[in-house]
This record gives structure tokens, C-alpha cells and sequence, in this order.
């Protein structure tokens, strides 16, 4: 099979297709061909070195995949050769063919498109398990989405709207049009100078930037507000690391994250990493599951920003680092 492969660590250029065995079916599992494969941040900081929990290169990432089930192991139920699916693979997902465990497999309707599937599973497990199942978020809370033109933002922005939350989210001005029609509320330019002054505290913010960005969202929060840490997207710029920059960056974001300080202006600081919890629950289930109803009702609507061929691997990457989509990159067989 035909695979995308890190080569070594570097710009996107080190992405290379190359052939690959096709992965054995393991008990529990099922063998998905695959049809588009969702391409996540994480994937950009594997490339450059900076993922401690990658596999060792040459490596294949890649965490989910959309496809139709090509094998299914004797010891699994509910689920059929021929079967529309979207799964997390935890790595591997670059690929024409993965194994999935069965349990982080779930169904797709024929509404959606192979390539809007491939948005599922990481970037909508990450907004629930944020906005829901650790931040707790409730009608009538406000919300400040950052980077909400990307996909974990438009997930967000779709499931907080699902909440009946107040969404505010950042995005260059030429994506505000754009996120206003997912559903944010008030669209706001980072990129200008003082962008956050003046605005309400909020009870629940998404941060992917990390960074002074965080020292930023702490400081917008209300007393009882939560704040949601999952990426790191300051460290790269453009297509290579950023660690002159992001290094100043942690140091100032570490003061003002103490307990006292927490526990004095009643706030939570919430830590999400998706692989870690995948890891320690064994399965992505708790945050996959969930997603069922929320894609039956029409709640889910992925936006493919850019479906790139294998082949093109290294722009895929790119059109991620230079900020350039609206919604979801996917990489195709």
C-alpha cells in the first residue's frame, strides 16, 4: 500500500509516499481502506521533532481516516465489510489502509462525504471533550473561540452554538465572513494590536495558540471561568520551529499559572491532550461516542477546507503552518 511517510525531521518537503505493508488485522480491530485522512497540528510538530509521543521516524502519522471497513476481526460486532466509517487511529491514518480499534470506530451517514468524515474524530473529540466534558459548558455561558477558523475552532463553534453558549472567536479579517456563517457570534482580528481590550469576561475559552496567549486567555476569564489548553501552534512559524520565540513565550506564560493564583480568582486551567487520554482509557470512546448523536442530528457539519492527494502531501502541511484554510485539511489516496 501506498503511504506518507516523515522521512526525517524538517520542513514539509521531508514528507514522501512511498510503499508500505499492508497492516495485519488484530483482534478487536477492523481493517478500514482508506479514503481521506484528516491532517491535524499534531502532524506539523511530529514532522519538526517536536511531539515527544511520535512513533520513530521514518514514521507514518496521522490520527484519523474515513473510509469503508475492508476486514473485520472474528471477535467484533455491529460492524460489517462495506461499511461508511470515520475512526482515530492513532497514527498510521496516512495511509491507504489502517486497523482501527473497533471501539474507535463509529458510523458515517451517507450525508457526509469521506472527506468530511475524516474532520471527525480528532478535531470534534477534542471540542467536546474541552467545551463538555471538562469544561462543563451551559447555556447561556460565553465563549471565546481561538483560532476558530481552523478545524478544532469550527467543531467548537459548532458544538458550544449546540450548548447554547454566546460564542466570540479570532481569526484573521478575511476568515470573519467565514466563521460568522459556522456560527460565532462576535469575530475578532488577532492580529490587531489591542484586539481584547474591552471585551466581556468570558466562562469558557479554547486555546491552540499557547504562548503569552494563554497568560491573555487566563486574564479574560470571570471568576469561575475555565480555560481550555490544547495546542501550541505559536512554536512554528510558517514551516519550521519557532523556539527562539516560544521560549520567552513558556516562561512568562508559567508565571500567573500557580495554584494560589487559581484559587484565589476562582479559575480553572484545563490541560487537553487527547493522546494522553487516549492512551490511559485505551480507547477513544468516551469522547468518540458522543459524537454519534451529534452527527444523526445534523449537529456535526465538517468544513473540508482542502482535499490534497497524497502525493501533494507537503502542501498540506504548509496550507497549516502559513494559517492558510478555513476548516479542515485532508489528505487523499
Amino acid at each position: 500500500m501506498r503511504a506518507v511517510v516523515i522521512t526525517k525531521h524538517g520542513d514539509a518537503d521531508v514528507l514522501q509516499v512511498q510503499e508500505r505493508p499492508s497492516p495485519s488485522l488484530r483482534p478487536g480491530a477492523v481493517r478500514i481502506d482508506v479514503r481521506a485522512s484528516g491532517v491535524n497540528f499534531a502532524d506539523v510538530m511530529a514532522r519538526l521533532g517536536l511531539y515527544a509521543d511520535a512513533p520513530p521516524l521514518p514514521s507514518v502519522v496521522g490520527y484519523e481516516v474515513a473510509g469503508t471497513i475492508g476486514e473485520v476481526a472474528p471477535d467484533v460486532v455491529g460492524l460489517a465489510v462495506g461499511d461508511r466509517v470515520v475512526a482515530g487511529t492513532r497514527f498510521g491514518g496516512y495511509a491507504e489502509q489502517v486497523c482501527a480499534d473497533a471501539r474507535d470506530v463509529i458510523p458515517l451517514p451517507d450525508s457526509l462525504s469521506f472527506e468530511q468524515g475524516a474532520a471527525i474524530p480528532v478535531n470534534y473529540a477534542t471540542a467536546w471533550a474541552g467545551l463538555v466534558g471538562y469544561a462543563n459548558l451551559l447555556t447561556g455561558e460565553r465563549v471565546l473561540i481561538q483560532a476558530a477558523a481552523g478545524g478544532v475552532g469550527i467543531a467548537a463553534t459548532q458544538i458550544a452554538k449546540h450548548c447554547g453558549a454566546e460564542v466570540y472567536g479570532t481569526a484573521s479579517p478575511g476568515k470573519h465572513d467565514a466563521i460568522r456563517g459556522f456560527g460565532v457570534d462576535v469575530a475578532l482580528d488577532y492580529r490587531k494590536r489591542g484586539w481584547d481590550s474591552g471585551l466581556p469576561p468570558m466562562d469558557v475559552i479554547m486555546d491552540a495558540i499557547g504562548g503569552e496567549s494563554l497568560r491573555r486567555s487566563y486574564g479574560q476569564l470571570r471568576p469561575g471561568g475555565r480555560l481550555v489548553a490544547f495546542g501550541a501552534s505559536s512554536v512554528v512559524a510558517g514551516d519550521k520551529r519557532n523556539l527562539l520565540r516560544a521560549a520567552p513565550q513558556a516562561l512568562r506564560m508559567m508565571r500567573g499559572f500557580n495554584l494560589i493564583d487559581q484559587m484565589s480568582e476562582s479559575k480553572t486551567v484545563i490541560g487537553l491532550n487527547m493522546l494522553r487520554l487516549w492512551d490511559d482509557r485505551g480507547t477513544l470512546e468516551p469522547w468518540i461516542t458522543p459524537l454519534r448523536e451529534l452527527i444523526e442530528n445534523g449537529v456535526v457539519a465538517p468544513v473540508v477546507s482542502d482535499a490534497v492527494p497524497f502525493a501533494d502531501a507537503p502542501e498540506a502541511h504548509r496550507i497549516l503552518t502559513e494559517r492558510r484554510n478555513v476548516g479542515k485539511v485532508v489528505l487523499v489516496p
